[in-house]
C-alpha cells in the first residue's frame, strides 16, 4: 500500500463523534458527548442544508481510487463502539437513512470503557452480537484497537499486536473484512501508521483536524471532531469555515 496523498475531489469531511445520549454538563472530554437533541438537529441540517453522508468506503474510493463524488460530502464516524450509539444514534441515522462506521475495541465489547476517567468511566460497549446487527444496518464497523491504549507509548511489538489483532478478532466476530482503523487518543507514529499499512487495512483515520483531503495519504485521515458544545452554528462553522489542517499525533 503506498503513502500518495488524495487525488482532486470535492471537499469531503469526515465528523467525529463517541457518546450520544442525555449527559450532565461535562467538565472533561468534552468532545466525547453529544447530546441527543443536538444530535438529532445536526442529523436534519445535513439533509436540508444539501449535504450527501456516504460511507468511508465511498470516500475512501473518490480520494484513492477512481471513484467519484457531488459536492458538500460527509462521513459521519463514532468511535469506541459505545451502547448508546444504537440507543440513541442509530435510530435517528435510520430515520435520515444515512451510513456510518463505528470503530470498536475488540478486546473490550460488552464492557465498561475502563480507559475514561468522570463520567465516562461506567459507559458500556456494545456486545459482539450487536456489532453483527449493525453490520447488516448501513454501519461499517472498523477496529480501534484490542485495549485503547496509545499506541505510540508501547512496545513495537504490543503495538503490533493491538492493531492486527484487533483486526483478526473482529473479522472473527463479523464473518467480513475489517478495512479501517481508528487511532486510540489520536495517539500515532511513523511506526504505528506502518503496522496499521502491514496489518492490511485500507485506510485509517486521526484526530487531526481538517477535511479528509487534507490527508497526506490514507493512513493519516483527518476528522472534525464533534463536542458537546457545538450548536447549530458551531456544526455549521466546522463543516464550512474549519478547513485549514491542524495535526494531532496524542
Amino acid at each position: 500500500m503506498s503513502l500518495n496523498p488524495p487525488k482532486p475531489s470535492p471537499r469531503i469531511n469526515v465528523l467525529m463523534y463517541h457518546q450520544v445520549g442525555k449527559f450532565a454538563e461535562p467538565t472533561a472530554h468534552r468532545a466525547c458527548y453529544c447530546d441527543t437533541d443536538r444530535f438529532r438537529a445536526q442529523m436534519a441540517y445535513l439533509k436540508y442544508a444539501g449535504y450527501r453522508v456516504i460511507s468511508l468506503k465511498q470516500a475512501y474510493e473518490a480520494l484513492f481510487e477512481e471513484g467519484a463524488l457531488a459536492k458538500r460530502s460527509v462521513v459521519l464516524t463514532f468511535d469506541d463502539g459505545y451502547q448508546n450509539f444504537i440507543d440513541n444514534a442509530y435510530p435517528i441515522l435510520q430515520e435520515y437513512g444515512y451510513p456510518s462506521v463505528l470503530f470498536a475495541i475488540s478486546g473490550l465489547l460488552g464492557q465498561p470503557a475502563r480507559w475514561l476517567d468522570g463520567g465516562g468511566l461506567n459507559a458500556p460497549l456494545m456486545p459482539a452480537s450487536t456489532l453483527r446487527e449493525l453490520r447488516t444496518g448501513n454501519v461499517e464497523i472498523g477496529a480501534h484497537s484490542i485495549n485503547h491504549v496509545r499506541l505510540s507509548r508501547v512496545s513495537a511489538e504490543q503495538s503490533w499486536i493491538e492493531i492486527a489483532g484487533s483486526k483478526a478478532a473482529l473479522e472473527d466476530v463479523l464473518g467480513a473484512v475489517v478495512d479501517w482503523f481508528a487511532y486510540p487518543f489520536g495517539d500515532y507514529s511513523p511506526n504505528v501508521r506502518d503496522a496499521v499499512i502491514r496489518a492490511g487495512f485500507k485506510a485509517a483515520v486521526t484526530c487531526s483536524r481538517g477535511p479528509a483531503n487534507t490527508a497526506p495519504n490514507a493512513f493519516e485521515i483527518p476528522r472534525k471532531g464533534i463536542s458537546w458544545g457545538d450548536n447549530l452554528w458551531g456544526y455549521f462553522w466546522k463543516l464550512q469555515m474549519k478547513n485549514k489542517r491542524k495535526d494531532r499525533y496524542a
